[in-house]
């Protein structure tokens, strides 16, 4: 236990105390929540960090829509800096305004696809006012969120971390006790390959999840882009050696592991807190590590990317390829959610 962790321990009674009145207020007066004219579905978690939330809100966004569900991305905006909230996210948009994420869904999604707000349904409303043919609404990490109305609410797992070692914050990593994924109405587990015991999972769903169905999916490297020219290629790189990988996510080791997976070597690795990444003079540090341990480029996520500016292109001497990353054995999960909307 970091010192930190073991100085804010006395205070996870008081937050788990805190949740629970919440839960117990929204249970008893569901009217609370504020509704929208069309269905929302929720992606979320009960653990802090990455689960694998923003890919597969991206591949339900892209799903649907193409199954001729118009839709946009409602989200929190985390780390973003605006004087106007809520506000849409475009390809254009500042990084610091936004927040990491949703500008990373905006450019893979297009125009009018991401609303930001720290009030969702003010962000709903916006969504709905600009574009009216919408028939859905995704809340990414909603599941905490409660004061908007949501018609689905999909619990991830991430299922090589799973539900740590079952303490609350500041203690632990659960931002709601384990008995809260009652209120889910699926458990979508992540990284399924790498499950060591699906048994397992399927008994903790059944002691304190609400009977829904439980889907299986994984996350793939599908390619590379060099940045910023925006030049594609596969993965791993062809000729090009082993790479310095580098990312700000909250849990880095899946990043490296899924390169790993995808063939690609690397050389060393350079993680910053998640939502975090290099400065232009970060970023020449980094190349000259990679110099050290005889790696000759450079890789990091998309979430990553869209933090670089002008700046770090002026500081950039090393090639830097962006691995995108991708859903796979979603479809399942995709046309149960279809089913349920209909």
């Amino acid at each position: 236990m970091s010192i930190l962790r073991y100085l804010a321990a006395p205070l996870a009674p008081l937050y788990g105390a805190v949740v629970r009145a919440r839960n117990r207020s929204f249970d008893a007066h569901p009217d609370r929540a504020a509704r929208v004219p069309v269905p929302v579905i929720s992606v979320g978690n009960l653990s802090a960090g990455g689960t694998g939330k923003t890919p597969l809100t991206l591949f339900l966004a892209e799903g649907l829509e193409a199954a001729g569900w118009p839709n946009a991305v409602l989200s929190r905006g985390y780390g973003g800096r605006r004087d106007v909230d809520p506000m849409s996210v475009e390809a254009d948009s500042d990084p610091r305004m936004t927040g990491d994420e949703p500008l990373l869904m905006a450019r893979r999604l297009g125009p009018r696809r991401v609303v930001v707000g720290r009030m969702r349904h003010a962000a709903a409303l916006r969504a709905l006012a600009q574009r009216p043919e919408l028939r859905c609404l995704l809340l990414d990490d909603g599941f905490q969120h409660r004061a908007l109305h949501r018609d689905l609410d999909l619990l991830v797992l991430d299922g090589v971390r799973r539900w740590g070692d079952g303490r609350m914050l500041p203690l632990g990593d659960l931002r709601e006790p384990m008995d809260s994924a009652r209120r889910a109405h699926a458990l979508v587990v992540t990284r399924a390959a790498r499950v060591t015991s699906r048994a397992e999972v399927e008994a903790w769903w059944a002691e304190h999840g609400s009977g829904g169905p439980i889907f299986w999916l994984d996350f793939a490297l599908g390619g590379l882009r060099r940045w910023p020219s925006g030049e594609a290629s596969p993965l791993p790189l062809p000729g090009a050696g082993p790479a310095l990988a580098w990312c700000g996510l909250g849990h880095p080791e899946a990043f490296y592991a899924d390169l790993l997976v995808a063939g690609q070597p690397w050389a060393i690795s350079h993680s910053y807190p998640d939502h975090r990444g290099p400065s232009p003079s970060d970023l020449r540090r980094l190349q000259a590590l990679a110099r050290m341990e005889g790696a000759g480029w450079l890789v990091c996520t998309e979430k990553d990317a869209v933090k670089l500016g002008s700046a770090h292109v002026a500081a950039l001497d090393l090639p830097l390829w962006v691995a995108e990353q991708r859903v796979t054995g979603g479809e399942p999960l995709l046309a149960w959610v279809k089913e349920r909307l209909g």
